[in-house]
Parts: structure tokens; C-alpha cells; sequence
């Protein structure tokens, strides 16, 4: 296959650039390239500034560890959520899913993965000693039973993580619920439509290990 050539170093530094990005491949990346060159100066350094900006200054959220502004972020700064339910998710993307369900009221904790032995991930890589801090704390505070439901993915390393987190909350007196099995097996929830996922998550079940 013969390689491609640039007419400018430029404009392959760019494309190896974009080209980086996932799912973006350097025919992709080219035509990208090829448009940016084409806007209005402003528009590109907008563009840019945009990039930095969230690489930059995005932080994490210091209660849900959820990306934000600020030190805490909109929901766990919402006063009319309820406090004493955490719904634990992969990612980020899964937050942001379970939201536009408007299904759910309560916060949440992102543990940024799952434990994966194959890809090298363990329970100290991910945020579940901070998971396992909140739920000790909203225990010993009395009230309501603290509930946490367990929003992972359905495959054997879901599960394996929802195992290892329930074995670290089970003594705190807590229930732990999971989504109803309106998702396929391994199934993520960014890719649920968001009236299944809705509906798992008001027919949530008690978690069994």
C-alpha cells in the first residue's frame, strides 16, 4: 500500500493528530484537516481553545469523582437529590446516560473502569476505597437505609467488580440493588436506549453475589 503523501508537514502533523483520536481514521483525519483549513481563523482558535480549555481545567468532581467545573459538581451540589442512594457506574458517559433517562434522582460514584486482570486494571486503579469512605459515612450518620445500585456492565468483569465492591459495603448495613436485566449480557449503558434503561433502573433488583 502506498503511503500517503502531504503536500505540507503541516498538514500531516494535523492528520496524525486527528488521526489519533479514536475511531478516526487518516482518510477521516484528512478531510477534517482539509475543513479546518477552510474556516474562518476565529472559528479554528475557538476550536482549539475549546480542547485546551477542557483538558485544562475539567476536574473531577471531589464526592462522585463525575468531571466538573467546579470542586463539586451540579448534581451532588443538588439539594433536591436524594443523598442516600448511589448509583455506581464505569464512566462518565454512563452518568450522562442514567441522566437523560430522568428516571433517577439519586448521586452517584464514578469508578473510572472496571477491574479487568487482562487489561491490567485492579481495584486500587479504579475509585472504590472513596466509593467505600461515603458509604461508611452515610451509614454511621443513621436516618434512612443507604442504598447503592450497582450500574455496571453484565460481562464476567462487571460482575467481578460488582462482586469486590459489594463485599466491601456488605458490612455497613446497606442495600444493594443492581439494574433490572432489561440490558443484554455485557451490554454497556451508553449504547441502552434510554426507555430500557429507564425502566432497569425503576425495576432495579436486590444485588445477589
Amino acid at each position: 500500500m502506498i503511503s500517503e503523501k502531504y503536500p505540507s508537514k503541516l498538514l500531516e502533523e494535523a492528520v496524525d493528530a486527528i488521526s489519533s483520536l479514536p475511531g478516526v481514521g487518516k482518510r477521516s483525519a484528512l478531510r477534517l484537516a482539509l475543513h479546518l483549513l477552510k474556516q474562518p481563523q476565529e472559528n479554528v482558535h475557538h476550536f482549539t481553545s475549546a480542547i485546551n480549555r477542557l483538558r485544562d481545567d475539567v476536574i473531577y468532581c471531589s464526592d462522585c469523582m463525575m468531571i466538573s467545573d467546579s470542586p463539586r459538581c451540579p448534581i451532588c451540589s443538588d439539594r433536591t437529590r436524594d443523598r442516600r442512594t448511589i448509583c455506581v457506574v464505569a464512566s462518565v458517559r454512563d452518568v450522562m446516560s442514567i441522566e437523560n433517562t430522568g428516571q433517577y434522582h439519586g448521586l452517584y460514584h464514578v469508578l473510572g473502569g472496571i477491574i479487568s486482570p487482562i487489561a491490567g486494571v485492579g481495584p486500587s486503579d479504579l475509585t472504590i476505597g472513596r466509593l467505600v469512605e461515603r458509604v461508611k459515612s452515610l451509614s454511621e450518620e443513621g436516618g434512612a437505609q443507604v442504598e447503592v445500585i450497582m450500574a455496571l456492565s453484565g460481562d464476567v468483569e462487571g460482575e467481578t467488580t460488582a462482586f469486590y465492591i459489594y463485599r466491601q459495603i456488605s458490612g455497613f448495613g446497606v442495600k444493594v440493588s443492581s439494574l433490572a436485566r432489561g440490558l443484554g449480557f455485557g451490554d454497556d449503558l451508553e449504547y441502552a436506549d434510554e426507555l430500557t434503561l429507564g425502566r432497569s433502573i425503576v425495576n432495579r433488583q436486590i444485588f445477589k453475589p
